[in-house]
């Protein structure tokens, strides 16, 4: 098992195009000038000195030590041993809404980016308890397996965005369905589903949505909904690089207004004994589900970890280093032995 500690440093690596393309720019307009002073054969002989080749090798040394350098900063880090660890908790299954309407910004930055910080933060606060993750939209995807691995829990949490589920909706029923599935064929009251979203979608969808509901009741599963959003409605941002531009319209060209609809979300959470929290601003919710999750009966969940894990930067850094050193001992000039073969191959021509 391994894992980098620092994985946000990866970004570094969008600096080696960068550095090919500034290096073949400098090259042609070091030919192009070379060719203003005269015929670039006539001057290579009055220049033979200056090894071309060499300059290429000092240059791909330099991207290779880099590259060795940006891992070390990363920090690969190795699991050492596998130990089998007993915890006491509860299954949580969130699923996150990650229709367009959940791009709308009555919540900062928006409404999905909200929701994903305050799942961040719910990470941290779990102890013992498995978490797994679904997207929805217009149908429902296992973002992440139920596990107790927090930390791939996050890295799959940076993953999610509006453009993850190809097909538009809300499709709350599915999502449940696929919660439900999730959590296999343990039984106890121990699971819990927790649904992030505004709630839109037309009256049949809601009747499945309840009905899904009221079968995870059946399973003593309980059901907590979060409203993320405003009543009153606010348009939907069309985003371009990250940028604003412009409002999503209809096909009669009218703005598209996304509002929340708690009364969906609140038949949804009564159908199996569970709570609705508004989100606000400042808050969430989901402290206020975590406390209601405290309250289930916990099992004894047995699972297999990586538990210590070691640091390998050291090897990283050390490579690094050695490509440097490399790329600073090697000369841009054409080395006496290879004038030598030179000499002698002309020789003997």
């Amino acid at each position: 098992m391994f894992k980098f500690e620092n994985h946000i440093f990866f970004y570094a690596f969008a600096i080696i195009p960068i550095c090919i393309a500034i290096y073949i720019w400098y090259s042609y307009r070091a030919k192009k000038n070379l060719k203003k002073l005269g015929d670039i054969a006539l001057i290579n002989q009055l220049v033979p000195e200056v090894s071309r080749a060499k300059k290429n090798t000092k240059f791909i040394l330099f991207l290779i030590g880099f590259s060795f350098l940006i891992l070390g900063i990363c920090n690969l880090q190795t699991g050492s041993k596998l130990q089998d660890v007993k915890r006491e908790g509860a299954d949580i299954m969130v699923c996150l809404d990650v229709s367009n309407s959940m791009m709308a910004q009555d919540l900062s930055p928006n409404r999905l980016e909200r929701a994903k910080i305050a799942i961040e933060n719910m990470i941290d606060k779990l102890q013992g308890d498995r978490l797994g993750i679904v997207v929805f939209a217009g149908e429902a995807y296992v973002q992440l397996p139920i596990t107790t691995d927090y930390s791939s829990a996050k890295l799959f949490l940076e993953g999610i965005s509006n453009k993850i589920v190809p097909v538009q909706g809300t499709n709350i029923a599915d999502a449940i369905n696929l919660s439900v599935e999730s959590f296999g064929k343990d039984e106890g009251k121990n699971k819990a589903i927790v649904i992030i979203t505004d709630g839109e979608n037309n009256e049949e969808a809601k009747e499945s949505a309840v009905d899904a509901s009221e079968e995870a009741a059946k399973k003593n599963i309980v059901i907590h909904t979060i409203g993320v959003g405003s009543e009153t409605g606010v348009p939907i941002p069309n985003i371009i690089d990250g940028v604003v531009s412009g409002y999503k319209k209809d096909n009669a060209g009218n703005t598209v207004v996304t509002k929340l609809d708690a009364k969906i979300l609140q038949d949804i959470s009564s159908a199996s004994n569970g709570v609705y929290v508004q989100a606000t601003s400042s808050d969430i919710g989901l402290d206020a589900i975590l406390g209601k999750i405290a309250e289930l009966d916990k099992k004894q969940l047995e699972s297999k970890m990586y538990t210590d894990y070691e640091d390998q930067f050291q090897w990283f850094l050390g490579a690094a280093l050695l490509f440097l050193v490399i790329e600073a001992l090697v000369s841009e000039r054409v080395s006496k032995l290879w004038k030598k073969l030179n000499l002698f191959n002309n020789a003997k021509a």
